[in-house]
């Protein structure tokens, strides 16, 4: 889409701006690139949602070659959605979000009635039991932004591992810099690797067998 839209869950997609609430703030993100380019997406002031920053994202899919075309993505911690909206956005034949929030659940699934992107799937359940779910070799890119205060980031790593193929992508977000070292369980290693405020991005890649 070449103008600005804003998304506004419970509205129609003419609503310049979310309503302002009493008792929780709405914040707006932005879709990169893509067919909604600047789609602008409600982000709910809640306590642990921290969405991809405009910035990692627009270079994580500088990294990743724009063109996601047929691409199969899953998104295991989704929160607000903006890493799998971005994916279909950008050409992703199928985006799965996982979500455990039932409020976030509901509004990811009218942004995507609102978008009317076929191609996603929203789920509520648990992420890495989602991914352990997927048959091996089975997706291209694998989101992770768990939370950063739990304890969940080895075996997210571990499931997204094995779900990914031979030549696909892992991005994830992390309080700290994971090495090539910390990543050897997961047969895993850094692509590429960036810093934004408290935030370290990770796009991993499947060590090749020597």
């Amino acid at each position: 889409m070449k103008h600005q839209r804003s998304i506004t869950p419970g509205t129609s997609s003419q609503t310049p701006r979310p309503p302002r609430r009493a008792t929780r703030q709405t914040h707006e993100i932005r879709i990169i690139g893509g067919q909604w380019r600047r789609t602008r997406l409600p982000v709910a002031d809640q306590p642990g949602l921290r969405p991809t920053p405009n910035r990692v994202r627009e270079t994580l899919f500088n990294w990743l070659g724009q063109d996601l075309t047929g691409w199969r993505c899953i998104d295991a911690f989704a929160g607000t959605g903006a890493l799998g909206f971005e994916a279909a956005s950008r050409g992703a034949g199928e985006v799965r979000l996982i979500e455990q929030d039932t409020a976030l659940v509901g509004q990811l699934k009218r942004i995507q009635t609102l978008l009317q992107a076929s191609a996603m799937q929203i789920v509520r359940g648990d992420g890495i039991a989602a991914l352990r779910q997927l048959d091996a070799a089975s997706v291209d890119l694998v989101f992770l932004d768990p939370p950063f205060d739990s304890g969940l980031f080895e075996a997210a790593l571990q499931s997204a591992s094995r779900a990914i193929t031979p030549e696909g992508f892992v991005y994830l977000e992390a309080p700290i810099p994971w090495t090539d070292a910390q990543l050897e369980f997961a047969g895993l290693s850094v692509h590429r690797q960036l810093k934004a405020g408290a935030v370290h991005a990770h796009l991993l890649r499947p060590v090749k067998p020597a």
